[in-house]
């Protein structure tokens, strides 16, 4: 069999790959495969591009052919033992012979999990946790979903570096920089969902869409757009059009509104409502990171970003540990996490 050494930079490999371009956003993880022959040449590799599209395994099962027998295959998640869109990866590694599997994160999906002890149990040698925090660290968000029961929640928010979000006379364009309402439509792109709760949408009927350099929808998978609440709303709004796909969630509960989105096979949620949404949130201990933009600006009176959530003294202060903060345009902008979670 390859050697440890081998099977480390076969591992690397495995997650380069994962991390390509080519995935498509969705409910599924990325995923990174590589077949090792005994002397260690990589002899296959594969991918998983997305929600019905081959595993990893057998994307590169396929490449190795024949010389997947007696093979060491290099995975980034333990082989899944279910059969959904496709079948088990743990059928397809029994059937082409490999003598050991050697996997980086355990499966915490419990429809998904297993595939370590199926593997064995066929008399594949199995060792799991080679390089696991990069891996976790790949699907975070997925990981998270998988483990709680529920999407992480990011909170956006952009406030003068007196707090508020909007002037007395309720005026808010432009509070950050170009540079900063640019960097939105990256995390757009990057969330499953983007949220505002509906009084956002009757005043400001945004579109919520992930916006190219030209002002235009981007040519990208767009993130579900959400609104949060009881209020009825004209279909005619922006948000509604078919530029991307939307939903109104009729409750006032933040946790309710979580879990119809967990059911909708959402893992991560770009919060962008405003204070009493947040609010809401973080009374209801559901907000998970923070991008704050913060612009050096004061304007004294006019509305705040968080509402009232719930803390009547300094001990109630929700406390964030802070993973980033850099300039972006004139503001500075601030990541940070709620202390329960890991920060991979």
């Amino acid at each position: 069999m390859a050697d440890a050494a081998a099977e480390l930079r076969a591992m690397r490999r495995a997650l380069a790959l994962a991390a390509g371009p080519q995935f498509r956003r969705g409910p599924n993880p990325r995923v990174g495969a590589v077949v090792l022959a005994p002397d260690g040449e990589i002899v296959g590799e594969g991918h998983h591009r997305g929600a019905g599209t081959p595993h990893a395994e057998v994307v590169a099962l396929r490449q190795a052919g024949p010389a997947a027998a007696g093979a060491t295959v290099v995975v980034t998640l333990e082989p899944c033992a279910h059969t959904g869109r496709t079948g088990p990866c743990t059928a397809a590694l029994v059937a082409a012979g490999v003598a050991r599997v050697v996997y980086a994160q355990h499966d915490p999906n419990a429809v998904a999990a297993g595939g370590a002890a199926a593997l064995a149990a066929a008399g594949v040698d199995v060792e799991g946790g080679l390089l696991a925090p990069e891996a976790t660290a790949l699907n975070e968000y997925w990981t998270f979903a998988m483990q709680r029961g529920r999407p992480f929640v990011t909170w956006k928010s952009a406030a003068t570096l007196d707090g508020r979000v909007a002037a007395a006379d309720g005026t808010s364009r432009w509070i950050s920089s170009a540079e900063a309402r640019a960097e939105v439509h990256e995390l757009r792109a990057l969330a499953d969902a983007v949220m505002v709760g509906t009084g956002t949408v009757v005043a400001d009927d945004p579109h919520l869409t992930v916006r190219d350099d030209e002002g235009g929808v981007a040519d990208v998978p767009q993130p579900l757009r959400v609104a949060v609440g009881l209020r009825r709303l004209a279909p005619s709004l922006r948000m509604f059009d078919d530029a991307a796909p939307s939903l109104q969630v009729l409750t006032r509960d933040p946790g309710a509104a979580l879990a119809e989105l967990a059911a909708h096979d959402v893992h991560h949620v770009l919060l962008e409502g405003g204070p009493r949404l947040a609010a809401a949130f973080v009374r209801a201990a559901l907000v998970d990171g923070v991008v704050w933009y913060v612009a050096p600006a004061l304007l004294g009176a006019g509305p705040s970003a968080l509402g009232d959530a719930g803390m009547t003294g300094i001990g109630d202060a929700l406390r964030l540990q802070v993973i980033g903060v850099r300039q972006v345009g004139t503001d500075v902008r601030l990541d940070g996490r709620v202390p329960r979670l890991p920060t991979y």
